[in-house]
């Protein structure tokens, strides 16, 4: 991870944050980006933007390379999500939710591969879920959208091998950060917070819920040349939730 140029969308906050603290800790060349001021955890560039506007991922890569260099690595992190029922969700909505969690990334990953093709390296991680892999029925679109990352990370995975990019995904479960845990998050949306929180963590073969840094510890290993021979997975880091194989 030395001296290589990464990118992390929505690290502000959360599990992109805990992933770029790891990676500063292994002296990377880090790119912060989000809504929020800079986290201040030694990143090298911080880039303000909201990654749901078309031409805020290109813009971030553009600093990015301007600043620091091509860049090594991208991990597609940001994303949104509430509870609602499915006969209740508005075109407007899911289409909100298509631009952020979908969109950006394709958006991102089309700002890197030029380079990355022509130096025929590079690695992907992009952020899914476990809902991707089993929907959520109290989150209808953003299970689908989840879904859709993890098809274009087999797919950019598939089509970029041969130019020596690797595309992975990983697919936390509920993790222990302000979308689960703050004031108005998923758990405050379906009742009383503790009686939800625990409800969840029961839920987890585990016991609990996730840590950030657990899920970034996949990521950054992911990205890293230990994992030089691992593309197109989709690595489930949810604590045994999805009762699944593969």
């Amino acid at each position: 991870m030395r001296d290589r140029v990464w990118v992390v969308t929505d690290s502000t906050g959360g599990i992109g944050l805990e992933t770029a603290r790891i990676l500063v800790e292994e002296d990377a060349h880090v790119v912060t980006c989000g809504r929020s001021q800079a986290p201040r955890v030694g990143e090298a560039l911080h880039v303000s933007a909201d990654l749901s506007e078309p031409a805020a991922p290109q813009s971030v890569i553009d600093a990015a390379r301007e600043a620091l260099g091509p860049v090594d690595v991208l991990v597609n992190n940001v994303g949104t999500a509430y509870i609602a029922r499915f006969d209740d969700l508005t075109d407007p909505q899911w289409d909100a939710m298509w631009q952020l969690n979908v969109m950006s990334y394709v958006r991102a990953i089309r700002a890197v591969l030029p380079g990355m093709c022509e130096r025929r390296s590079g690695s992907i991680v992009n952020v899914s879920s476990t809902a991707g892999k089993r929907p959520s029925t109290g989150m209808p679109n953003y299970s689908v959208t989840k879904a859709a990352v993890l098809s274009l990370s087999r797919l950019v995975a598939d089509v970029y091998a041969r130019d020596g990019i690797r595309c992975n995904a990983v697919t936390p479960g509920p993790t222990a950060t302000e979308a689960w845990l703050g004031e108005g998050g998923l758990a405050d949306q379906q009742g009383d917070r503790e009686d939800i929180l625990a409800k969840v963590a029961a839920g987890r073969p585990l016991g609990r819920l996730a840590e950030p840094k657990e899920i970034a510890a996949v990521i950054a290993f992911l990205c890293s040349d230990r994992a030089g021979f691992v593309t197109g997975a989709a690595w489930s880091v949810d604590g045994g939730t999805v009762p699944i194989i593969i």
